[in-house]
Parts: C-alpha cells; structure tokens; sequence
C-alpha cells in the first residue's frame, strides 16, 4: 500500500516537473514581490493559506524523493528534529536567543505562541536538500563524516545567507536593530552554526550515506526543491539589490548544474516533462 502510494507521487512529480521546479516558484516569487511592493494586496500575496499550500506544493519533489528511505528509525529523527525546530523558536521568540532578537511581519500560517505551526515545512527541507546537494557533490568523500557533517552546515549556512535577506526585504521578519547584512544580524548565522548542527548530526543519524547516493542516482527529480528555492529567492534578492545572496544563489546554481541536476526535464529532450 505504501508503496503503490509512493509510485502515484512519484510519477505525478515526474510528470509535471517543470511545474514544481520552475513554475510555481517563479510564480511564488513574483506575488511576493507584488505583496511587497503594494501591487497586490498584502491579505493576497501574503495570504497565511497560501503561504503554507505554495511551500508544500514545491516541497512534494524532496518528499517523493526520500520517501522510499523514510523507515522508522528516520522517522523518529525527523520527528525529533521537528520538535527542535519548534523548541528553539519558541526560545528565539521570546528570548532573542540564539538567532537575534526578532518578530515575524507576516503570519507564516497558524501561529501558536509567536511560532509558526508549519516551521518544520519551512525549516527541515532546506537542510535536506542541502544535505543532499553535498551528498551528490561530494561523491566518494561523502562517506566520511567528517568531511559529510561539517561541509552541510556550510551549505545550511549559505542557504541562510540567500533566505533571510529576501525575507527580510519581503517583511516576513524584522531583527530589532536591523544588521549589517541587509538588515539580518551576524548573530542570527551564531544561531544557525547551532540549529545546523543539530539538524545535519540527526539526518545524518536518520539516513545512510550509500542508500542517500544511489537514491539520487536513481531519481532525477530528488533535488528539484533545491533547483526551486534557487529560483524563488534569487528572482527576490534579484528584485532588491540584494548582491551578495544573488551571488550565493549563483553558486547553488554553479553545484546543481555540475552534479547534472540543471539538466532535469528543462534540458535533454526525455518525451513530455521529462519522461523516458
């Protein structure tokens, strides 16, 4: 049953995946930027509905692509992982601690206590995908641990650096005092060297190396949430100016496409979206 459920995702990503992929972010990003600058309504563009729906929409690539290595062990540390995520933004909210004191400006969804009920949606994919990206890149190296850990912090780190300052320039958050880049603080990344930590040392708990590796091998769309949240935050750091993460995101853009996952469906005539 499981897995005939997993087989109709599956082939329903494949089948439109350049609506994942490219579409809907682009489309994201531009009623974001339409909300932002007052095209849009806000109560439109920054509709907590469809905040939550739009995320989980381009999340669906990632889902069906770990899905078939999600036993119980992993699900525990998942789930454990989504109550850390929880946990230190309530702390954050109420103490300013470990990210820098801040407020959200636009209600991510539901919100118990100042904290998104969705913020393991928004938090847990973007380091699996940047788990994943140094899984692929690595290659062989990838099976050391001490070369595998260290190196996906880093990339959390990065794709931090492109995320905050779009959804700063955007208003979803504000920090108290503003910071040195583009209004985040340098303590919001202290913040992150610690929740990537913990995050990269329980997925790295929850998944093998090698199962990690030939799932990708065998399935092209895996990291398609990673070729979107380029697409979507370096069309809005694009719109603000905002130089550096545009310049991170091209490096995103850089890894994808030498790991061959810019070739998707977008590239090489495959039949329609992709398909062999």
């Amino acid at each position: 049953m499981r897995s005939d459920r997993q087989a109709r995702l599956e082939s329903a990503v494949r089948e439109h995946r350049v609506v994942f992929a490219v579409v809907a972010p682009v489309v994201g990003a531009a009623s974001l930027l339409a909300g932002a600058t007052g095209f849009l309504p806000p109560a439109v563009a920054f509709s907590p509905v469809a905040l939550v729906l739009g995320t989980l929409l381009l999340r669906l690539p990632l889902v069906a692509g770990i899905a078939p290595l999600l036993d119980r062990r992993a699900l525990a540390l998942v789930a454990g992982l989504c109550g850390y995520t929880y946990l230190i933004e309530a702390v954050g909210v109420q103490t300013g601690w470990p990210y820098g004191a801040f407020s959200y400006g636009v209600e991510l969804g539901p919100m118990v206590g100042g904290v998104p009920v969705a913020l393991p949606l928004f938090f847990v994919p973007l380091v699996m995908n940047a788990f994943l990206l140094v899984v692929l890149v690595l290659g062989d190296a990838a099976s050391d641990a001490r070369v595998r850990v260290p190196a996906v912090v880093l990339a959390v780190l990065a794709v931090d650096a492109v995320l905050d300052p779009g959804a700063v320039a955007l208003g979803f958050w504000s920090y108290a005092g503003g910071g040195v880049y583009y209004g985040v603080p340098l303590s919001n990344y202290a913040g992150w060297v610690l929740s990537a930590t913990v995050a990269t040392l329980a997925l790295d708990a929850a998944f093998d190396v090698t199962a990690l590796r030939e799932r990708l091998a065998a399935c092209e769309f895996a990291l398609d949430d990673m070729v979107s949240f380029v697409l979507l935050w370096g069309v809005v750091n694009l719109a603000f100016s905002n130089w550096v993460p545009v310049l991170v995101t091209l490096g995103f853009v850089a890894a994808l496409v030498t790991s061959g996952r810019v070739d998707v469906a977008f590239a090489r005539p495959r039949g329609r979206w992709g398909r062999e």
